[in-house]
């Protein structure tokens, strides 16, 4: 992936236009069953990661009951309105959780509405789509149509639960949570349509600044846990006031050397924006743009 931090460091705006091409769209799906691990926030860091690099990129809000990644984008839209900024916004849509009585109809509802909207975005390189943090047949579905599958994980063995039992003694994996059980159907359910496999990424978020017993056993226990489970785990981010801060206004760490936007940098802030770029960085292997004009 080209330098997406030194993109933004020029002061330059990446402005994406549309154009037809034949090729799929990458979806990358931030996803697993518990809140509060920062989905929303990697995902829109993601969104505009990309797009400050070129890219023609698509977001869909799974979870619009709690609707976190919806409010960023409009706390985003107000806030560019607000200080006339020009600031990169994608093409953008929320799905609602199907209101039909009958169990196989909500989820035939909920699917064909997820495949027109990931659809409509047919021209987009990428597109995100931010899931709720519980089990349901639209979360399933949104995990179905993972090319990348993004898992972040808050830095204790209460989050690593959601991956499967741990021994206590060996920091072996025992057994596959339920969660994991999901991934591995849509892993299969892909193959079977050839929709070709996942990239299962999973990823320790709000990590303690100083080395520890519980870090280095987390360590131990996400290793066996990668093999067992055929994922990969990459670095993530650290616990930091910045990123709440930054919600309000819509923005992200990528924006902050955006002209009109009056925020002084600290080492803080510039530790983090490292830890964004290694996850961009994470994703994989960069295609071209679709279109890529800059201005």
């Amino acid at each position: 992936m080209n330098d997406v931090i030194s993109t933004v460091y020029s002061g330059v705006s990446a402005l994406i236009r549309g154009s037809e091409r034949s090729r799929k769209a990458t979806v990358i799906v931030f996803g697993n069953e518990k809140g509060g691990t920062g989905k929303s926030t990697l995902a829109m860091h993601t969104v505009v990661g990309l797009m400050r690099d070129g890219y023609q990129v698509g977001a869909i809000d799974l979870d619009a009951t709690q609707g976190t990644l919806t409010r960023y984008f409009r706390n985003r839209r107000n806030y560019a309105a607000q200080e006339n900024l020009l600031l990169p916004q994608p093409l953008y849509s929320a799905i609602e959780r199907s209101t039909l009585n009958d169990l196989r109809a909500a989820e035939e509802d909920e699917r064909k509405r997820l495949a027109h909207g990931i659809a409509a975005m047919a021209n987009c390189d990428y597109i995100v789509l931010d899931t709720p943090g519980s089990d349901s047949s639209l979360s399933r579905e949104g995990h179905f149509h993972a090319d990348i599958l993004i898992t972040p994980l808050n830095d204790s063995f209460v989050d690593l639960d959601l991956l499967g039992q741990i021994d206590f003694d060996t920091q072996k994996l025992v057994a596959p949570s339920q969660y994991s059980n999901m991934v591995w159907e849509q892993k299969k359910r892909r193959l079977q349509s050839r929709a070709g496999p996942t990239d299962w990424i999973v990823m320790r978020n709000r990590l303690a600044s100083l080395e520890s017993r519980n870090n280095r056993n987390m360590d131990l226990a996400l290793t066996d846990m990668s093999q067992r489970l055929g994922l990969r785990l990459v670095p993530g981010l650290s616990e930091r006031v910045i990123f709440r801060e930054l919600y309000l206004k819509g923005l992200t760490l990528l924006d902050l050397r955006e002209e009109g936007i009056e925020v002084s940098l600290t080492m803080s802030h510039i530790a983090a924006l490292q830890e964004v770029r290694d996850l961009l960085r994470a994703i994989g292997p960069a295609r071209e743009p679709a279109t890529k004009d800059v201005m």
